[in-house]
């Protein structure tokens, strides 16, 4: 049986043309990327353990091994942080393998008096699972319209894999797929998460599940949304970490003019004021 850490390295090691490492081109082969013999060769390991890695049979590989791995598939800073995680997740060391309780759904009044002066700029509570927590009036006058705030407790990664109005809204639905799918790794513990992926993986089929099993690290660029107006929106994200409540505040910044622009008119239409979901 596979692992998380197993599966990452084995998907990353097919992404990787050996031509990019400097490598010779062996000729065809059955599967596709760098070959098993030229990652041991590279990370100083045996071909027999690094099979063993990646099929499930080692399941504590030491930090070095890991560092060596990260180092051979040239992994960039985020890469190499989840990477570490997979490693404490397949190993049973991580805290997200303790007894599961729900997710904790209540903001914190710190936080929510924060979202309060960030009025009337656009702003979400949210949890790795996607649940969001609490808004600014402006984020509902963004996203209310496209459907994502209907439900008693609006979910962004349900929404984006089972409302078909999240494929229009989404301009770039791919990346956010791929992003919420990753995300799920990082829930609050990983027996919710597991929960929410198998409620998902019945509805959204295995579209779904090949990018939560993909273990890319997303490129989280500038949003580009769809508003059922007819506007269209670019925004970054800042995301501030509350890792003692394992939620996430992120505030969105116009990218350009012509979303300062679109964004005030959408503010001046009739909209809720902060929301706290509990």
């Amino acid at each position: 049986m596979g692992t998380p850490l197993g599966d990452f390295v084995r998907a990353k090691r097919d992404s990787i043309q050996p031509q990019s490492l400097g490598l010779p081109d062996r000729g065809r082969r059955r599967s596709p990327g760098l070959r098993r013999l030229d990652l041991a060769a590279r990370a100083g390991i045996s071909v027999e353990y690094l099979t063993r890695i990646e099929q499930g049979r080692d399941r504590r590989p030491s930090p070095a091994v890991i560092h060596a791995l990260a180092d051979a598939l040239s992994l960039d800073a985020s890469e190499r942080d989840h990477l570490r995680y997979l490693a404490k997740i397949t190993g049973g060391e991580c805290s997200a393998h303790t007894q599961p309780a729900p997710p904790r759904r209540n903001v914190r009044p710190a936080v929510l008096e924060t979202l309060r002066l960030l009025e009337p700029g656009i702003a979400v509570v949210t949890n790795r699972l996607g649940d969001i927590l609490a808004h600014t009036g402006a984020y509902e006058s963004v996203t209310g319209a496209a459907g994502l705030l209907d439900a008693d407790a609006p979910n962004l990664t349900r929404y984006v894999f089972t409302d078909a109005r999240a494929r229009t809204f989404f301009a770039d639905w791919d990346d956010i797929a791929d992003e919420q799918a990753f995300d799920l790794w990082l829930g609050p513990s990983a027996e919710n998460a597991e929960w929410l992926t198998a409620q998902l993986a019945t509805v959204a089929g295995p579209d779904f599940t090949r990018r939560r099993n993909r273990h890319v690290v997303p490129r989280r660029g500038v949003l580009r949304l769809n508003h059922p107006s007819g506007r269209e929106l670019r925004l970054r994200r800042e995301t501030l970490e509350l890792s003692s409540d394992a939620q996430q505040l992120v505030v969105f910044l116009p990218a350009d003019d012509a979303t300062v622009r679109a964004v005030e008119q959408l503010r001046q239409r009739p909209h809720g004021r902060l929301r706290a979901i509990s």
